[in-house]
This record gives structure tokens, sequence and C-alpha cells, in this order.
């Protein structure tokens, strides 16, 4: 297994968000799993959306990616993957958490997961194919995002550019 690999992306506004995570939806591969950290506002919802949108939009599909804070997980799927928009933010125990089947949603396809804290340690253990994607708000104005990959995930960030 490979070590982990970090790379930090500088998000001054709104399109470079969408540009990165158009730049990740075309290394989506079955069997991953993508977390998403930082404090409320911060763009974990905008970064989703960017790159739910990008992969459907490479398959010639458009659907309203809404945020799934009420419904929990949002389901997309195209010609070539299963992806589910989870967000755990109202998550309150672990049982809610097997009831969403996130283990399954990572054996068919992608989980995209908001608030992963909320899942708890087994939340980790899902798959070894782990894109970590902390964002946070810098000084000068935008944000950073901080991107960890474990497993297959750390040589797919290597020649990763917005």
């Amino acid at each position: 297994m490979s070590a982990d690999f970090s790379r930090d992306f500088d998000l001054p506004d709104a399109p470079a968000t969408a540009r990165l995570g158009a730049a990740l939806a075309p290394l989506l591969a079955a069997g991953d799993l993508i977390l998403l950290r930082g404090d409320l506002g911060v763009g974990k919802t905008a970064l989703a959306r960017a790159l739910i949108g990008a992969h459907l939009a490479a398959h010639g599909l458009a659907e309203d990616v809404p945020s799934p804070t009420f419904t929990l997980v949002q389901t997309y799927e195209s010609p070539a993957l299963l992806i589910a928009h989870v967000d755990l933010y109202r998550v309150e125990n672990t049982e809610e958490l097997r009831e969403l089947g996130l283990a399954e949603i990572v054996d068919e396809g992608v989980a995209i997961v908001e608030w992963p804290e909320r899942g708890g340690s087994g939340l980790l253990h899902l798959s070894a194919s782990r894109l970590d994607i902390a964002l946070s708000l810098v000084p000068e104005g935008g944000r950073c995002a901080r991107l960890t990959g474990s497993g297959s995930w750390a040589a797919r960030l290597k020649g990763l550019t917005i």
C-alpha cells in the first residue's frame, strides 16, 4: 500500500473551487471515499456540487445538486459510476450512520461525505481509497484546500492541477 500524499491548493474565489471539483471528477473510481472537512460555510457543499456536476457533465448529464443537509443522502448515477453525496451534520449516533448504508454505497460507487467527524472512526475504514479534503478560510480572503490521498488516491493526487 502506498503512503499518504498531501497537496495544498489556494482557492481565492468560487470559480477556483469549481475548477478543483472539475479537476477531481475524472479521477473518481468505484470504491472511493471522499471526506470533506471544514467549518460551516467554508465551501464543502460548493466543492461537492462542482465535482458531481463535472462528473455528470462528462457523461452528457445535468442534474441539480442540492445540499443533502435534510435528506442526508443524495445519489447521482452516470453510465460510469454511482455517486452518493452525504451530509452527516445532523447524524447523532452510529446507528443512524449504519441506516444510511455507507458501506454499500462505497462498495458500489463513490461516497462524498460532508462532516465525516460526525461518523466516528468506523467511517475511515470503509475504503482504503480515501481522499480527505480539509477546507479552511485564509486571512487574505478565499480558501485553502489540503487534499490528502490514501491508497490509490495518493498516486492520483500527484498529477492534479487546477
